[in-house]
């Protein structure tokens, strides 16, 4: 069973920046190694973010973030990031990251079912 670690969340100002990590770990991992970043805000359906490709050459982002949050992993240790810059109020929610083979247009749908325990981030204004 994959275990899935994020952190990296916190308090920030409206403006401000945080840069959230995701550590995968257990077995077996899919063949084919996406990973990406999902939302949830309060009262609101867990949503899409961020999405890169095993290669690292394909990456995607809801409309929402584009422009001011940067995905990007670390293959040798099974780690993806989100760096997240010009944070909004809106953007406060519960994030998660998930991994696996399936195209990046299902990544839209969230097909997941397990998931990490997230991590909370929270912009004040």
């Amino acid at each position: 069973q994959i275990q899935l670690v994020e952190s990296g969340g916190g308090l920030v100002q409206d403006g401000g920046s945080l840069r959230l990590s995701c550590a995968a770990s257990g077995r077996p991992f899919p063949s084919i190694l996406h990973m990406g970043w999902f939302r949830r805000a309060p009262g609101k359906e867990r949503e899409f973010v961020a999405f890169i490709s095993q290669s690292g050459r394909n990456i995607d982002y809801a409309e929402s973030v584009k422009g001011r949050f940067t995905i990007s992993k670390d293959s040798a240790k099974n780690t993806v990031y989100l760096q997240m810059n010009s944070l909004k109020v809106e953007d406060t929610a519960v994030y998660y990251c998930n991994l696996g083979s399936l195209p990046l247009a299902s990544w839209y749908g969230v097909p997941f079912n397990s998931w990490g325990q997230g991590t909370q981030v929270t912009v004040s204004s």
